[in-house]
């Protein structure tokens, strides 16, 4: 059970910059909370990046009509997301916040949908237009305590604001951008998440443990396997339960073909938006062995079911073994290819290299994980920094760039394809024999108690925040999504860019949008 640490609201600013300043600088996720009589707050995931060591905050209001905390996004850039979140779902009001409008939901939105008092029937469907707010509200808090409502402005009436998506095929999903452009060179970027937003998180505390785990392939689709392993990891970490080493073999081995297919899309979209036809048909033409392989032991080629408390769904198929080392031997001359027809193109080059940077501090400030922030040199990578399944046991590299750029971006991703062969082909020829299930009750009861847990994803850490009040139900599951905070940090690539590169950006950054919405 992680260990949390209560600070008063309005001491919480101060004690967030004193954990910042002692290297705490890393907000690894940030969770609204409904408490009940208790009151609302939000729980505070932090790392400190150079030593891994982590702390838990959490803060709470008991004043449910307005209630209101200190905003952090001052102090971590990407606590502004986060906050909004849960001003969205919760209603809290973040002092200090210079955007305080909904993430997600509707701005006619009434209520929050998170609370445990909140009433569906003030929704009907509405299938009138959404009116965008271009007014937000920022309360700032004086240093005698005083408070000052000031009103900001998005965009001003002589900016020429363009719409990239919803429907745009290269936003990878239902997203909409904002964009005011000068000429042809961005100036501002906002972002409209929530076109695809189910409620997953809500639904999760109508559902028993086992239920949960249908919904988590539903999120990042491209890191199937790499959700449900985080949501069964937390689980099985507040249960006590081990499971066998046979288990642990086979789910590093299913995760790394996992990163390898989402990887396979990634090459594959970011190809089409720079325009190279040629080379997403060889992606797509590949990516079809993995989901051959997945298909044979799982059942499913996108949407996985395989991993369950304590365990497996079932064995691995007959020829999975020699299908992964056939795999294994063909994909690795196949990428010199990839890289003969267009990751030496020179057009590809030049929209690539010094687009969209992003630098380390800022990587970790916004929380930018995965390839996105080992491009600009920060080494994030869970499976180093906190590992799990059997990655204490195998060698691979943590692939490092420091240009921070739209190619070092691409190039993380097609070098990490490289290690996941490695580390697949070290485990395949010695998985050992053993069960494949713990033995579970069909209705789990999780002990009461807070828990996090964490994987490497396709696109970074992807989290599971799991409060329990030693129900068969959970009473809080959180998803930390790896994109959100790659979106947040949309607006700091693309400024001062061109709108050209706003597609190069997006593409090479790797977001997947239902891992965003949830």
């Amino acid at each position: 059970m992680d260990n949390i640490i209560t600070i008063d609201k309005y001491d919480f600013h101060d004690v967030a910059l004193e954990y910042k300043e002692q290297g705490y600088d890393f907000l690894r996720c940030l969770t609204g909370m409904d408490w009940g009589e208790d009151g609302l707050g939000a729980v505070y995931h932090l790392e400190n990046t150079l030593t891994q060591e982590n702390v838990v905050l959490k803060t709470k209001t008991t004043e449910l009509s307005d209630p209101i905390l200190l905003s952090v996004c001052d102090i971590w850039k990407g606590a502004e997301f986060y906050e909004r979140e849960i001003f969205d779902y919760f209603g809290i009001r973040f002092l200090g916040h210079p955007d305080m409008r909904r993430l997600f939901l509707r701005e006619d939105w009434v209520g929050h949908p998170l609370r445990k008092d909140y009433d569906f029937s003030l929704n009907p469907l509405r299938m009138t237009n959404e009116v965008t707010a271009d007014m937000t509200q920022n309360i700032e808090v004086l240093k005698d305590g005083s408070v000052i409502k000031k009103r900001e402005v998005l965009f001003d009436e002589d900016e020429y604001v363009i719409n990239i998506g919803p429907q745009h095929p290269a936003t990878h999903g239902v997203l909409r951008f904002r964009v005011s452009l000068e000429g042809e060179t961005i100036k501002k970027l906002d972002v409209h998440c929530g076109y695809i937003h189910r409620g997953i998180e809500k639904m999760c505390e109508s559902l028993t443990y086992p239920q949960t785990l249908a919904l988590s392939d539903r999120l990042d689709y491209l890191a199937a396997h790499h959700n449900r392993h985080a949501l069964c990891m937390c689980i099985e970490k507040a249960m006590g339960i081990e499971v066998s080493e046979r288990v642990q073999y086979i789910r590093t081995i299913m995760d790394e073909l996992q990163r390898i297919d989402s990887h396979l899309l990634f090459y594959s979209c970011a190809c089409m938006d720079l325009g190279a036809l040629t080379a997403f048909f060889y992606g797509f033409r590949d990516r079809e062995k993995i989901l051959d392989i997945f298909e044979a032991t799982t059942g499913g080629r996108l949407i996985q079911n395989y991993y369950t408390i304590g365990g497996l769904q079932a064995d691995i198929a007959p020829d999975f073994v020699q299908k992964v080392k056939e795999f294994i031997t063909y994909m690795r001359p196949t990428l010199k290819e990839y890289h003969d027809v267009f990751t030496g193109n020179v057009i590809m080059q030049g929209r690539t290299k010094g687009v969209g940077v992003l630098s380390k501090e800022d990587a970790v400030s916004f929380g930018a994980t995965g390839g996105t922030g080992r491009a600009s040199g920060w080494a994030c990578d869970v499976r180093k920094r906190h590992p799990y399944a059997v990655y204490d046991i195998v060698q691979f590299d943590e692939i490092l760039y420091t240009e921070g750029d739209c190619f070092s971006r691409y190039m993380v991703r097609m070098k990490e394809i490289e290690q996941s062969l490695n580390i697949i082909e070290q485990l395949i020829d010695n998985i050992p024999d053993g069960e494949i299930q713990v033995k579970m009750k069909p209705i789990i009861k999780v002990p009461e108690g807070s828990y996090y847990a964490a994987v490497e994803g396709s696109r970074g850490e992807f989290g599971v925040y799991l409060e329990s009040r030693g129900d068969k139900f959970p009473y809080r599951l959180k998803f930390r999504s790896s994109g959100l905070p790659l979106v947040a940090a949309m607006d700091t690539l693309c400024r001062d860019a061109k709108i050209a590169d706003l597609i190069a950006i997006g593409a090479t950054v790797d977001y997947v949008v239902p891992d965003i919405d949830r």
